[in-house]
């Protein structure tokens, strides 16, 4: 019984820094948000918030944690959906912690979160380049199309694009679509290019062995 009270505590306390921390990163960004600031705010003592986190990177690193999980669990829902559709409900929890992922796209400081988000797009494309390329995977084109996703995210919640979420999100399925269709079709032509380089370089380097001998 007593495990429980503590662990409630735990948890109460977890849940009023982390809603601390959430509405003074809209309002003011990373950068600026001080551990002193998130105790004050969330009438707690320092001690209180290094009982539960290393600092602030750390607090971030523990919430972007559990992003991640939210979206893997969305990605297992989706996968059985058609591409576009799927893409509108990534792209509609992405609008639900808008705030969230606007003061991380804003902030100088949060590069190497930002690259974890790359990272976990990226492993979610891998399947499905797989698929449509009979089991290849194409390294260049996980890069492309996940930093792309990316690079749109970020302009959507910086504001820099016109049109809506469904919108935009419907564009990005479509586009990431036609390009691992495109890439599934040039991939046949792409091997035999391979191949044929290949041969020819070792047709080159047997003559030149000949002209050793000779």
């Amino acid at each position: 019984m007593m495990e429980s009270k503590i662990d409630k505590r735990i948890i109460k306390s977890q849940a009023a820094i982390q809603s601390t921390f959430l509405e003074m990163l809209a309002d003011r960004g990373f950068d600026e948000i001080t551990v002193k600031d998130i105790a004050d705010k969330a009438n707690i003592s320092r001690k209180t918030f290094y009982l539960h986190y290393v600092d602030k990177y750390d607090l971030m690193d523990r919430i972007v944690d559990q992003r991640l999980m939210d979206l893997k669990d969305i990605c297992e829902l989706k996968k059985d959906m058609k591409f576009v559709e799927g893409t509108v409900i990534w792209f509609q929890y992405f609008e639900r912690h808008q705030a969230f992922f606007s003061a991380l796209f804003m902030s100088q400081s949060t590069t190497l979160f930002r690259k974890r988000l790359l990272d976990f797009m990226a492993d979610q494309l891998i399947p499905k380049i797989k698929k449509d390329n009979g089991g290849d995977y194409d390294l260049i084109l996980k890069k492309f199309l996940s930093m792309a996703v990316l690079g749109i995210l970020e302009s959507y919640f910086l504001n820099e694009l016109g049109d809506d979420l469904e919108q935009v999100a419907k564009r990005v399925g479509r586009l990431v679509e036609q390009n691992l269709l495109m890439n599934a079709q040039e991939m046949p032509a792409d091997r035999n290019e391979m191949k044929k380089a290949a041969a020819a370089k070792e047709e080159e380097n047997t003559a030149e062995v000949f002209k050793l001998r000779a």
